[in-house]
């Protein structure tokens, strides 16, 4: 694939993520916190979720963006492995059940507006990452994920999982805002 088309369109994916989030300020608190079933995830629970990966996956990009010697390759293979953790992210019609590690899990946390106001600023700081990424080969460069030190992703690919884990995470937002109020 074209490297500039992906980081352009993982850019604008991004943006979408983050005037969703902006949308949600307009929200009251309760509704917000509100779950649309026991066990279920509320808005503020489902971008709580991703706060805490973007306080793994951004320092870890940043990071090796900064150490980085490599020249920008035009276009970008993804890894087998990154590839696979990077589909199995996007949304689909019927949104799949994943398991997640209790310590991303934010079920019962007391949470209010800073979750949002948190989500946005690392929006920010992705986009600043992606626009960095252009000066470099994304798959030269390798990234170490959340869930095990032992596999290391694709820059490419980790920018990949990571946006469109938060997009997964959005549409699950909105799905829980329809389910708590409907139309």
């Amino acid at each position: 694939m074209d490297t500039q088309e992906l980081i352009n369109e993982l850019s604008e994916l991004t943006l979408s993520n983050m005037k969703e989030a902006q949308e949600f300020l307009a929200l009251s608190k309760e509704k917000l916190n509100r779950q649309p079933s026991s066990g279920s995830w509320s808005v503020l629970a489902c971008i709580e979720h991703l706060n805490r990966y973007g306080d793994f996956y951004i320092p870890e990009i940043k990071s090796r963006l900064e150490k980085s010697r490599t020249k920008p390759s035009e276009t970008f293979q993804p890894g087998l492995l990154g590839n696979y953790f990077a589909k199995s992210m996007l949304p689909k019609e019927k949104l799949n059940t994943m398991r997640t590690f209790q310590a991303m899990n934010p079920l019962d946390s007391l949470l209010d507006k800073q979750v949002l106001d948190r989500f946005i600023v690392q929006q920010r700081e992705i986009l600043m990452l992606l626009d960095k990424a252009r000066a470099v080969d994304l798959a030269k460069i390798k990234t170490s994920i959340s869930i095990s030190k032992w596999i290391k992703l694709r820059l490419g690919d980790t920018f990949r999982v990571v946006v469109y884990h938060n997009l997964r995470h959005i549409v699950q937002a909105k799905k829980a805002l329809t389910l708590i109020s409907p139309s």
